[in-house]
């Protein structure tokens, strides 16, 4: 395993942020999530959330994407370096996911994913499974997301 990989076990890595607009909260939800809190400001603030909110599949796919553009950036800079870059793989899925607090319509949301170790696999050779643990955070510090997840990645 990549000594530079290893070095990062247990550090909180810090994958962007993403401001959720009143717009993009129902145009997500309209398509995928049409609960009348996530696409009716209106019908929202009457329901249990008193607020325009995004769902929290869309508030886990925005973590998905800065997630495949930090895999891009680390690829990138082990180029530039001269290093063979890791060969990412797919990922068996998630286990343990919350929407542990609502994200309104301008919050700011910092995503995170903590590498938690590896295991190598003997099914396939020169490949191991990464496990990791993966939040997001609004404004406030408040933890709004978890998960805990694996992913396949290529040993060099």
């Amino acid at each position: 395993m990549s000594t530079a990989l290893t070095a990062l076990i247990g550090i909180e890595y810090d994958l962007g942020t993403h401001t959720f607009t009143a717009e993009e909260i129902v145009t997500f939800a309209r398509k995928y999530d049409p609960q009348r809190f996530h696409v009716d400001p209106e019908a929202a603030k009457h329901s249990n959330f008193g607020a325009l909110c995004a769902s929290g599949w869309h508030t886990t796919a925005i973590w998905m994407r800065l997630n495949v553009e930090d895999m891009k950036r680390q690829i990138k800079a082990a180029m530039e370096r001269g290093e063979t870059p890791p060969q990412f793989g797919p990922s068996p899925g998630f286990e343990n996911l919350k929407w542990l607090k609502p994200v309104y319509a301008g919050d700011t949301i910092r995503f995170t994913r903590t590498l938690n170790g590896f295991r190598a696999l003997q099914s396939r050779p020169g490949w191991a499974m990464m496990q990791m643990s993966s939040a997001a955070y609004n404004q406030n510090e408040q933890k709004v997301l978890e998960f805990n997840s694996a992913a396949l990645i290529g040993l060099a």
